[in-house]
């Protein structure tokens, strides 16, 4: 066994070893807000504003690489957290997510690093969120693209409902990703972007 996944196995055990800690997430993206007009319906409907997160992530391909899979580091100035992202299908439910709060964006890095995983792109964004009846109502601002909503919830439903409840137009709502939002809505490939920065 190489080092790297030795080492990188270690590492993960406690993230891996139960797929009932897997989570699903269950959001949709609302794409070409406008994002005065967006709060005011949110707060119209008893929206609480929660906070304004400067958010910035590091993210590495797993060793071998693994199509549609990938270890998120992130930080949002108060919380950070180590993921494995996987998008299994471009439904409302296609992401999971494997999550743990770590207590330092670049201690946490410096280890990924001396286990051999090298950040392929660092990316920032901000995102201002409010709530409603347990749901998060994201407004994310990325480089390069305009902003969006993010919903999510705890199920499919919920997440339905709120759309119906903004009475946001149906033709604007997608499960895509961030990278599929740059790259085929917008013409982008992140992907190719060492640094996404404002």
């Amino acid at each position: 066994m190489e080092y790297n996944d030795y080492w990188s196995r270690i590492c993960f055990w406690a993230i891996l070893k139960g797929e009932n800690r897997v989570s699903t997430e269950y959001e949709v993206r609302v794409l070409e807000i406008n994002k005065k007009e967006i709060i005011q319906k949110i707060e119209k409907l008893g929206g609480k504003f929660e906070c304004i997160y400067n958010q910035k992530r590091y993210v590495y391909d797993f060793n071998p690489e693994i199509d549609n899979k990938w270890i998120r580091l992130r930080t949002d100035g108060f919380k950070t957290t180590l993921a494995i992202k996987e998008i299994t299908n471009s439904n409302i439910d296609g992401t999971k997510e494997l999550e743990v709060e770590v207590s330092g964006f670049d201690e946490t890095n410096i280890i990924l690093k001396e286990l051999g995983y090298i950040p392929k792109a660092c990316q920032e964004n901000r995102r201002t969120r409010y709530m409603i009846d347990g749901i998060e109502l994201d407004i994310d601002e990325w480089p390069m693209i305009p902003a969006y909503l993010e919903i999510e919830g705890k199920s499919e439903y919920e997440v339905n409902k709120m759309v119906e409840i903004l009475d946001i137009e149906k033709s604007n709502v997608t499960a895509k990703d961030v990278q599929s939002i740059y790259n085929d809505v917008y013409g982008i490939d992140i992907t190719k972007i060492k640094d996404l920065k404002f």
